[in-house]
C-alpha cells in the first residue's frame, strides 16, 4: 500500500436518541457549516444510535458538533484508500492479523476518487498498523492459480 493512501484521521462518534429527526439535526448542522462527510456508519439500538463519521475538517466538525446538545467522542482511526476489487479488504485484514493487530471495527465506502474504495479502521495499535500497511508486499498468489500451475506440470 502506498504511503499517500494511508493516513490517520479523527472519527467522531455521536450518540443520538432513537427518535425521528435526531439524525437530521446532526447532518443538517454539518451541512449548514459546509462540512463534507468523507465516510460514515450508523449503529442502531433500542435507546440510541451511534453515528460514526470522518469529515474533511476535524476542527470545524468538532466545533459544529459542539453546538449540539448530544454526547460525542473522538477517536483516531486509520483511513486507507484501497483498490475497488475483490480481496483488497481481505489483504489489509490479513496483514494486520499477521502482526496481531486487532481490528475493533471497520467500515468502507465505494466510489472514492479514481474508482478506489475508502476504508476506515479502528485498530488496537495505530502506529504499528501504519507501519505494517505502509510496507510494500508482493502480490499474493491465490490457491486457484497454484493448483492450475501444478495441474499443467502433471500433464506433461
Amino acid at each position: 500500500m502506498m504511503n499517500n493512501s494511508l493516513t490517520t484521521d479523527k472519527q467522531f462518534s455521536v450518540f443520538i436518541p432513537s427518535k425521528p429527526g435526531e439524525l437530521g439535526q446532526v447532518v443538517q448542522q454539518l451541512a449548514g457549516n459546509k462540512i463534507n462527510i468523507i465516510a460514515m456508519s450508523m449503529m442502531d439500538s433500542t435507546e440510541h444510535r451511534v453515528l460514526r463519521l470522518v469529515a474533511e475538517d476535524p476542527e470545524r466538525t468538532r466545533a459544529a458538533l459542539g453546538a449540539l446538545d448530544v454526547p460525542k467522542t473522538e477517536t483516531t482511526v486509520l483511513r486507507a484508500v484501497l483498490p475497488n476489487r475483490p480481496g483488497a479488504l481481505a489483504d489489509v485484514i490479513e496483514r494486520l492479523d499477521q502482526e496481531h493487530i486487532q481490528v475493533h471495527y471497520a467500515y468502507c465506502t465505494t466510489g472514492a476518487r479514481n474508482g478506489k474504495t475508502l476504508g476506515i479502521f479502528k485498530v488496537s495499535n495505530v502506529k504499528k498498523a501504519m507501519q505494517v500497511l505502509a510496507e510494500r508486499k508482493p502480490r499474493r498468489r491465490t490457491t486457484a492459480t497454484a493448483i492450475r500451475t501444478n495441474n499443467r506440470k502433471r500433464r506433461r
